[in-house]
């Protein structure tokens, strides 16, 4: 494996760094709108499967203690 020089990897960092392409406002602004949403779409989802799996718990430890 070939060893570069300092200046010439500083050079391929430069290099590579301007093909960063950042994204726009608005994308980030969209991105965050849809993270906002499906975060919330998940925690009701698993706050529903949480409290039928808690029921039935319950019921199964009252069916047991008779």
């Amino acid at each position: 494996m070939a060893k570069t020089s300092v200046a010439d990897f500083v050079n391929q960092v430069r290099a590579e760094a301007n093909k960063i392409v950042w994204p726009t406002s608005r994308e980030t602004m969209m991105t965050t709108v849809m993270v906002v949403i499906m975060t919330s779409i998940l925690a009701l989802f698993f706050f529903g499967i949480d409290t039928v799996f808690g029921a039935a718990v319950k019921w199964l430890l009252a069916l047991a203690a008779g």
